[in-house]
């Protein structure tokens, strides 16, 4: 792969850090995923039948989900080419589709094309490989820490598996430390380090199922040991200049969006003040900020404050017309509203349980009396037949059912106790009973 080349280079005599040079590149030297490669599972089947399809690897940073793509692609033998989403434009990617087209036709090869946090790819991006996948020009892999459900388009969803990555054990990650530690090639091993019982098990609790941040702490812990034994205390003053480093695409990244996130939805002003401020500092892009907090909006507020959704979307405006630094205080302000309005995420947890439903019965038929009739032959095999108008009556609603028949009375959407929800809530419920109320006439009025 192109992306193997450019981890084996060096650049200005820094060495390659030590997670990309313990990078596995055989399964065999795989710890962790057995739910994926164990006996009979997905990826083994598709190893054992030789037959390859698109991919979406979902998981946490450090998971393995770049390791995984690459070994695949190594097993399969195909040409491959790396993107990473913060990186690449649709420029880039209509070009090394138009490649991967002319490879198929000459060799009867697709082109393995893998993305890194395809997320951060837009709709139009992600859009533009759809055909290349549907021709079989290429094979897409794809990397995301967000739930593809919400992040990859559907019409991409749809023609690739999602491959669902967990944590690593304590016990998959001693096994890579002691790797690294072994591995005089790649590794440590030349060094003869001895990691003590209490470091290496502060190590394993610190990486939190990330081998990439349990592999770079103890290469930094290594450094500050110098010789011999790296104890406990070289792990945490390793894990405390480590806390102090910014990379937009490493794991930093998502800790400390994640600390923003955590700390609006516990109602903590001055902490999500200050991991708003960190990130900026950190040269992190405030627009990407605004997306997760409109989304927080979303999805953590929902319907107890409506304008939560809105003073986001007009922080993220006053932003684009601004910019730094200026633009910066609208973030600000946002945050403040979001930490301190009342917080639900029963819209969030109700549209969930709606998707689940969905998925189990995606083509359930329309009820007849709420379709539409545009021509007289719909009309007289039944379309609209029973159709009530709701203007026509004075309470503005009526007793007919308007959900297929097996969701007939369902309930998703419970209001919660506070803010707008609880007006929300009474609504509802005088809805829901005026409703029954008129079911109960319909039906005392039938012969």
């Amino acid at each position: 792969m192109e992306y193997n080349q450019r981890m084996a280079e060096t650049t200005m005599g820094t060495l390659v850090p030590l997670a990309e040079r313990m990078r596995p590149a055989e399964f065999d030297r795989l710890h962790g995923q057995d739910h994926l490669l164990g006996k009979g599972k997905i990826l083994t089947q598709l190893i054992e039948s030789n037959r390859l399809v698109s991919l979406i690897f979902w998981g946490p940073p450090g998971s393995g989900k770049t390791t995984l793509a690459m070994m695949l692609a190594r097993h399969f033998d195909l040409p491959s080419t790396f993107f990473s989403a913060v990186l690449s434009g649709i420029k880039e990617v209509k070009e090394v589709m138009a490649r991967a087209e002319s490879h198929r036709r000459l060799y009867g090869k697709p082109t393995i094309i893998f993305i890194d946090e395809i997320h951060r790819f837009n709709k139009a991006q992600q859009g533009a490989f759809l055909p290349y996948v549907e021709r079989g020009d290429i094979i897409l892999f794809g990397s995301t820490t967000e739930n593809p459900s919400f992040e990859v388009i559907a019409p991409l969803l749809s023609r690739t598996r999602v491959l669902v990555l967990e944590p690593l054990s304590d016990e998959a990650l001693g096994c890579i430390l002691d790797d690294a530690l072994g591995d005089k090639k790649n590794g440590l091993g030349g060094r003869s380090f001895i990691l003590a019982p209490a470091a290496r098990v502060l190590l394993v609790e610190q990486s939190n199922g990330d081998a990439r941040r349990g592999l770079n702490t103890l290469e930094l812990a290594a450094d500050l040991a110098g010789s011999g034994t790296i104890g406990p205390e070289h792990v945490q003053e390793a894990q405390q200049k480590r806390m102090l480093l910014y990379d937009k695409d490493g794991e930093e990244h998502y800790n400390l969006i994640s600390a923003l996130h955590k700390s609006l939805r516990n109602s903590d002003v001055d902490a999500a003040l200050y991991w708003l401020a960190r990130m900026l500092y950190a040269g992190e892009d405030p627009l990407y900020i605004a997306r997760r907090m409109v989304r927080f909006a979303s999805e953590d507020i929902g319907l107890a404050d409506p304008q939560a959704l809105e003073i986001t979307l007009r922080a993220k405006e006053a932003y684009e017309f601004l910019g730094s630094p200026e633009g910066n205080l609208a973030l600000a302000e946002a945050a403040v509203y979001l930490a301190t309005a009342p917080k639900s995420n029963r819209v969030y947890e109700a549209f969930g349980k709606v998707q689940k439903d969905v998925e189990q019965r995606p083509h359930e038929p329309v009820p007849m009396s709420i379709r539409n009739a545009v021509t007289t032959l719909m009309k007289d095999i039944g379309y609209g037949k029973g159709y009530a108008y709701a203007h026509d009556r004075a309470e503005g609603t009526t007793g007919m059912e308007t959900l297929p028949d097996w969701l007939a009375g369902r309930t998703w959407y419970e209001p919660g106790p506070f803010g707008f929800e609880k007006e929300i809530r009474k609504r509802m419920e005088w809805w829901a009973g005026v409703k029954a109320r008129l079911r109960t006439e319909k039906i005392d009025a039938e012969p």
